[in-house]
């Protein structure tokens, strides 16, 4: 019903939105009873210009019906925020009123132009939902091959519930032997994934052919080049648009990404967990953090500084060189706990009734109060409050070569504490079990990192991290 104009429905889309802005700037003025002047239109349509320029780098016209609200109210977000910075910057050098610039005004119109372009089009994603849920404005889809990578496809585009998408069926020449097989996967997906046939690759072209499909979507595993070469030959006189689904599972990946290599597509299986907008919500909540922690537990570190000099010869701070992000030293701080100062490659874990650890350092290392000066640490930028706990680097020569995946952990930054250690995984590693223990929890969290579950690890660790029995 919509396909055949989609053109058009776009077009439609950039002159709402910049109605919109211009509408937004008005509303704002008589609300803060202010006369429209032609310098508040001339800003109007100055940024609906900037955000119809703006929207062909973020992509915000093209066809969303395959993601998410969220993934396009993100780039909405980010193409109208670009364009009233702009505006702003420009604002600062033009004779235009001052009372538009000003704040709240300019406040106000950044939100009302926001909130109105995201309500049109949650009216219209729930209109279409609704249309779609009624049989009109679907897609009919058939995916090539009857492996997991074939059933993920399928559970994805179920889950995508406000796309009206019906999987027509499962077509592969090579299927007959592996039914069995692929209703047990099917059922692994929790509810049954409704389809109307099996079929061979035949069948798919002659449906393709037909104008039966609207997507098909190609689930082999990488090494049947070969095999979707020829697929892709035989559907070449259809109009169906056709997919290829990289089987990418074969890999293990760290935060993957899909990326433009100077006009070659490529895919960055290794990524960077912490990078743009990540990265400044996990320093920002690090400094608020790590500001008032150090502020309440003051007094208490000048203490143990006292009592670590006055108990035993030495400094009360000890440096130790460490592994930070991406593999590079750093130096960590503690309080000296041991009589003797070890680092590099002559380091030795401490162990259950090691004679180097003082009585005072003793309690400190049972008690994690050892771990305090590292809260400065976090300020540098050096550490963060959670994440994986920075190993000795003769530590990380030794098992980096014995863990699989185990320099992965260093994509971030290291942490005071983690969720490997409030889940029990902390001191002593002298078995190769623990260390594959405590990596596999550290990477578990790099895969699915939050603000609130950096929250709820500070909470654990308050109530039953800091003391452990394996903590010497």
């Amino acid at each position: 019903m919509i396909k055949p104009y989609a053109s058009q429905l776009a077009f439609v889309s950039r002159c709402l939105d910049s109605a919109l802005i211009v509408l937004a700037i008005v509303i704002v003025g008589w609300f803060n009873n202010q006369a429209v002047t032609s310098d508040f239109l001339m800003a109007g349509l100055l940024g609906g210009l900037l955000h119809q320029i703006l929207a062909d780098f973020t992509d915000i016209y093209r066809s969303y019906r395959t993601e998410s609200l969220w993934a396009e109210a993100k780039q909405v977000a980010l193409c109208w925020t670009m364009g009233f910075v702009i505006i702003c910057l420009l604002g600062q050098f033009s004779p235009v009123e001052a009372t538009l610039f000003s704040w709240p005004m300019v406040a106000q119109w950044f939100i009302a132009v926001l909130s109105m372009l995201l309500v049109w089009r949650v009216v219209v994603r729930s209109a279409m939902r609704r249309l779609r849920s009624m049989g009109y404005n679907s897609r009919s889809a058939a995916i090539v091959g009857t492996g997991s990578l074939a059933l993920q496809v399928a559970s994805r585009l179920k889950s995508a519930h406000w796309a009206g998408y019906k999987i027509h069926g499962f077509f592969d020449d090579r299927r007959k032997s592996r039914e069995l097989d692929f209703d047990c996967r099917r059922a692994a997906y929790g509810s049954s994934i409704e389809c109307d046939a099996i079929g061979t690759i035949n069948e798919l072209v002659e449906k393709a052919i037909s104008g039966e499909l609207d997507s098909i979507y190609i689930a082999l595993p990488m090494r049947a080049e070969k095999r979707i070469q020829d697929i892709l030959a035989r559907l070449s006189n259809s109009t169906a648009t056709v997919y290829v689904v990289p089987d990418l599972n074969v890999f293990e990946h760290l935060h993957a990404r899909s990326f433009n290599l100077n006009g070659l597509p490529a895919y960055g299986l290794i990524g960077e967990p912490m990078r743009g907008l990540n990265g400044w919500l996990k320093r920002l909540e690090d400094i608020v953090i790590a500001s008032i922690i150090l502020t309440m537990i003051s007094p208490l570190m000048l203490f143990i500084a006292a009592l670590v000099k006055l108990t035993s010869p030495g400094p009360a701070i000890f440096k130790q060189q460490r592994y930070g992000l991406d593999g590079k030293s750093i130096k960590v701080w503690k309080f000296r706990t041991m009589k003797v100062m070890e680092n590099g490659s002559d380091f030795k874990q401490a162990t259950k009734g090691d004679n180097r650890i003082t009585r005072v350092g003793a309690f400190l290392r049972k008690t994690s109060l050892d771990e305090l000066p590292q809260f400065i640490n976090v300020l540098q930028g050096s550490m963060s409050i959670v994440g994986p706990r920075p190993h000795a680097i003769a530590h990380n020569e030794e098992y980096r070569g014995i863990v699989k995946n185990y320099m992965r952990r260093h994509k971030i930054k290291p942490g005071i504490t983690g969720w490997a250690q409030v889940n029990g995984w902390r001191g002593e590693t002298d078995t190769l079990e623990k260390m594959e223990k405590r990596v596999e929890h550290d990477l578990h969290y790099i895969h699915h990192w939050s603000v609130w579950w950096d929250i709820k690890i500070i909470i654990k660790t308050i109530f039953k991290g800091f003391i452990g029995k394996n903590a010497y």
